[in-house]
């Protein structure tokens, strides 16, 4: 039985994201977003225990995916767009938010069949995207005035959803949370990112999370400086 258990774990990310689109077409966005967060979460776990109970095998490679494209590629697509709703003088520009769509598809299908892409990542990944999209809604539930005017500005969600879209695909190598083991001296960057993450949320809550996605690609890029 244990063979089935991160493919059950994936179709609870698969689920969340299904809930997810439900609360954002209702308008519910920050339930949408704590959709997008407890997807991130069974993400993790499904990778954690096919390592732990050496599971592995490709229907749950491609299940993965699957779930991944509704909850970290279409899910973010809708908020998007139920931010240019809220946002003045939209016109067709909310349409630009399926961008994100499309290119977590082309993410993920490069990342099946990638094989530089077994320990690091190529491009941001999926799930990090969607997170900092998850947290649009959080800043500005918190009514941070100046924040909000920002967001709920159709050229800066034209222009976020164009960046980030590009970054998805971009051949930038970025560091995997995946732990082989505990050691600080092998882990260093790693142990970093979650340390600097934790203390920016404490201080800035959601709106840290633009700042730790910007953190943790400057650390992969140290990282990868270092190994050249």
């Amino acid at each position: 039985m244990k063979k089935y258990i991160p493919n059950g774990i994936t179709c609870l990310n698969l689920f969340s994201g299904c809930l997810g689109i439900v609360y954002a077409f209702q308008g519910e966005l920050k339930y949408a977003s704590l959709a997008i967060l407890t997807a991130a979460i069974f993400d993790f776990f499904d990778g954690l225990s096919a390592r732990v109970l050496q599971v592995y095998s490709d229907m749950g490679k491609e299940l993965d995916s699957l779930a991944d494209m509704v909850s970290f590629g279409l899910l973010p697509s809708v908020m998007v767009y139920q931010l240019f709703l809220l946002a003045p003088q939209v016109g067709c520009l909310k349409i630009s938010a399926f961008i994100i769509a499309i290119f977590s598809a082309l993410r993920l299908a490069k990342f099946n069949l990638d094989v530089r892409q077994t320990e690091n990542f190529i491009g941001l990944p999926t799930p990090a995207n969607a997170l900092l999209v998850a947290s649009l809604p959080m800043i500005i539930a918190d009514e941070n005035a100046c924040l909000t005017s920002w967001i709920l500005n159709p050229f800066f969600l034209l222009g976020f959803s164009v960046v980030m879209s590009f970054l998805l695909i971009a051949e930038l190598p970025l560091l995997s949370l995946k732990f082989k083991n505990l050691s600080v001296s092998d882990n260093l960057l790693r142990y970093s990112l979650i340390l600097s993450s934790l203390i920016l949320l404490v201080i800035f809550r959601f709106a840290a999370v633009p700042i730790i996605i910007l953190v943790y690609i400057l650390l992969s890029i140290i990282q990868f400086r270092l190994l050249k």
